[in-house]
């Protein structure tokens, strides 16, 4: 799988902390797919060897290969010849030596025979470092139709304390180990092999109650038609019910085709999210590596608090697994602290030190604090760095709200937009507006985004309730800076929707408003303060309160969750209040593509269509404060920043609970560069562009000071329907703060590690 290449690449300055993705919470990893020389263990150990080579040099943290690759699956009989077994505990051996300069954990399969040679096991090996950190056999062995494995194998689902050799030496079984990674926070990796993930109670299930977030799973598995679609369908279930990373590594070529065929499939899957996939059928090795967000795994286990309720049911059945071994992926460490030459060999690959990194010529403990120096001897080692690795490889979403794939994109947009209409119904039917003459939904419109989209979807309800549209009652309320574009736009598409509408200008009460309160601006002073503001703001709400009182309606809020989160929002009677919100549970960099799709669905005439382009094509702004001629006028985002960074901002802080420096990073990743990644479908070429770390830093800065001081906003929001799983900020549902609490700690971790530059 290819990715995009980065600023902060393989050469990078070990002071940048975007160089590595060790850094911030993720690890490599890698399903490989090789050509198999089938009963050719020392030629199969060679061929590994060259694809670890190439892992190591790209800073894959841990490699998966398939099940029986050193030997091959399809071997039938010849399994249970001895010469095989001695390739094979030969070339397990070529790789734990070979392993000790390599930086991945490896995962391979072979053969192993039992201590007393009495029967055979089906084994993953997982070697690290010089050292077998641990043996998986095969927990259930398929012997129907073309599967015959209990003919070779003992199942090894009840085979701990069991012993194999390996040239000699005897390797405990742990088909019930969870290997831990000290060095690589989150990182619990448990391994099954094939057939363990077809079972209706996986091997892997109970291994992630007991705490395992990686699964590996090594598979010999011959293809047969949509037999790949299975394999899929089975590991993103896996990963989404278990909340874990799911790597598959599948034989393919060089396997016996005598009576089967082999497609050499690898993908990996994380909380049910595809992160990358190699073609089938492949001449040659193939490997997918991607980058798994461990704190996306812990954050989400943490969260569904029923995860953990499971693991008390079954806790007995728990029992049997243990943390069987314990690891550094960039140890072990020379406990003597020497100087490594980078020149020479000394210290290189023996006793104990992994000479990795090319980024510094001195030992580190994996014990140590990251930011403290280690005292040896009397001198202070610096803490080793993680290895730059470039950019992350893994999906990069600058809008997490809106999919980057048209097919899915419409998808959602259906659903919201559904989800929005079927509120209102619901709402309006339980008031009395489910029959003509009943209840109106009564709204501002702007000609911006939101309260448009707010019109089209009260057009919408109004439809499916049997009503008609004119008992709509929109109402535009030019104010002191209110342009004849956007009135023009309300008054247009209000009319062509089918709404009754009329405009209300709130100049004269604002005015006098003003002057009562003995404002500047009352006195025509130019004096355009938040009050000056906020007067307007408040004014035409303070209509649509007592519009809809007037005519037995209800105001329906358009405010977004974007706005929300920002606290973008006049409080009380303003647009932070309403009878009901259709629009609450949607940001602002979604809400463009809803009107987009209603346009392309035709859900409206082709005249109303054009109407929404004009809005679509109109800058955001408030129209609160007036300009002269020849100035620009206020711009939303000039003010408060682009939602495009705060709409990611909300969703990793919302939705992943990550802080501003892991957030920083992955901003940099997906903003960085014009040209990484994709863009949503119909997204404009002249609205794309590239954010530096500064302004990803600023902005970040500016969201994290709003989001804290407004949540007293939020915490008296009206009713609005959760829309998107990315969550809401109702107070009844997914977000729940106090509103006097303090950022300062977020603050901390933004000012003292993300990167202005």
């Amino acid at each position: 799988m290819s990715s995009a290449t980065d600023s902060a690449g393989a050469d990078a300055p070990v002071t940048d902390p975007h160089a590595s993705i060790y850094d911030h919470g993720f690890v490599r990893v890698a399903a490989v797919t090789l050509p198999v020389a089938l009963a050719d263990p020392a030629t199969n150990a060679e061929r590994h060897l060259e694809q670890l080579r190439e892992l190591h040099d790209q800073q894959v943290g841990l490699a998966v290969f398939p099940e029986l690759s050193l030997t091959g699956y399809s071997l039938d009989d010849l399994v249970m010849q001895e010469p095989l077994l001695d390739a094979a505990e030969q070339a397990v051996a070529t790789l734990v030596e070979a392993s000790r300069e390599l930086l991945p954990i490896i995962v391979v399969g072979a053969p192993l025979r039992a201590r007393d040679r009495s029967r055979i096991f089906n084994c993953a090996v997982i070697i690290h470092h010089g050292e077998i950190l641990g043996i998986a056999p095969k927990q259930n062995l398929p012997t129907y139709r073309e599967f015959y494995e209990r003919r070779w194998f003992a199942p090894g689902d009840d085979a701990d304390g069991v012993f194999v050799r390996i040239l000699g030496e005897d390797h405990e079984l742990t088909p019930h180990s969870i290997i831990t990674v000290d060095d690589v926070p989150g990182l619990r990796l448990f391994v099954e092999i094939c057939e363990d993930m077809w079972v209706p109670v996986p091997p892997s299930a109970e291994a992630a109650l007991a705490g395992a977030t990686v699964i590996a799973n090594l598979s010999g598995s011959p293809i047969t038609v949509g037999r790949a679609e299975d394999r899929k369908l089975l590991a993103r279930s896996a990963s989404a019910r278990c909340q874990a990373a799911y790597i598959y590594a599948a034989a393919g070529e060089g396997e016996s085709t005598t009576d089967l065929a082999w497609d050499g499939q690898t993908f990996v899957y994380e909380c049910g999210d595809l992160l990358g996939e190699s073609e089938r059928f492949p001449q040659g090795p193939r490997a997918t590596i991607v980058d798994v967000d461990l704190d996306r795994i812990v954050a989400e286990r943490r969260r569904q608090n029923t995860v953990d309720d499971n693991r008390r049911t079954h806790a007995e059945s728990l029992e049997k697994f243990s943390t069987w071994h314990e690891a550094q992926l960039f140890g072990p460490f020379d406990e003597d602290f020497e100087d490594v030459d980078e020149d020479s060999d000394e210290g290189s690959g023996r006793g104990g030190w992994f000479a990795y990194s090319p980024l510094s010529g001195r030992t580190f403990r994996g014990d140590a604090a990251p930011e403290a120096d280690v005292e040896c001897d009397g001198e202070d080692i610096p803490p080793h760095p993680h290895p730059a690795t470039g950019a992350l490889r893994r999906p990069l979403h600058r809008f997490p709200f809106v999919p980057d794939d048209p097919a899915r994109l419409a998808q959602d947009s259906y659903e919201a937009f559904s989800i929005q209409v079927a509120g209102l119904v619901r709402r309006l039917s339980a008031i009395g507006g489910d029959k003509p003459g009943g209840t109106r939904p009564v709204l501002g419109v702007s000609g911006g985004l939101d309260s448009t989209h707010a019109l089209l979807v009260c057009a919408r309800a109004m439809d499916q309730l049997g009503r008609d549209r004119s008992e709509i009652l929109a109402y535009t309320m030019p104010g002191f800076a209110t342009t004849e574009h956007t009135r023009s736009n309300a008054e247009l598409l209000s009319e062509a929707i089918g709404a009754s509408f009329e405009t209300i200008d709130i100049r004269p009460a604002s005015t006098q408003m003003l002057k009562d309160m003995g404002h500047p601006a009352g006195s025509g002073e130019e004096v355009y303060d938040v009050t000056f503001e906020n007067v307007q703001a408040g004014m035409r709400y303070d209509y649509l309160f007592r519009l809809a009182n007037h005519h037995g309606g209800i105001v329906v809020g358009t405010g977004d969750l974007s706005e929300l989160a920002l606290g973008w929002c006049t409080y009380g009677v303003g647009d932070q209040m309403s009878h009901y919100g259709v629009n609450a549970g949607v940001p602002k960099t979604l809400i463009q593509h809803l009107i987009r799709w209603v346009v392309a669905e035709g859900l409206f005439d082709d005249a109303t269509g054009k109407l929404l382009q004009a809005v679509l094509d109109t800058e955001i702004s408030p129209e609160l404060i007036p300009t002269k001629p020849g100035e620009k006028a206020q711009s939303t985002e000039d003010s408060i920043g682009p939602y495009a960074l705060h709409d990611l901002t909300l969703y990793h802080q919302l939705r992943r609970g990550y802080g501003p420096a892991k957030i920083a990073y992955l901003a940099h990743q997906a903003w960085g560069d014009l040209d990484a990644g994709e863009w949503p479908a119909g997204y404009s070429e002249g609205d794309k562009r590239a954010y530096t770390r500064g302004e990803i830093k600023h902005w970040l800065s500016v969201f994290t000071r709003r989001f804290f001081s407004n949540q007293f906003k939020r915490s008296a929001m009206p009713n609005a329907p959760k829309v998107l799983a990315g969550g809401s900020l109702s107070p009844r549902g997914d977000w729940r703060m106090p509103s006097d609490a303090t950022s300062k700690a977020w603050m901390a971790e933004l000012e003292n590690e993300v990167p202005g530059d």
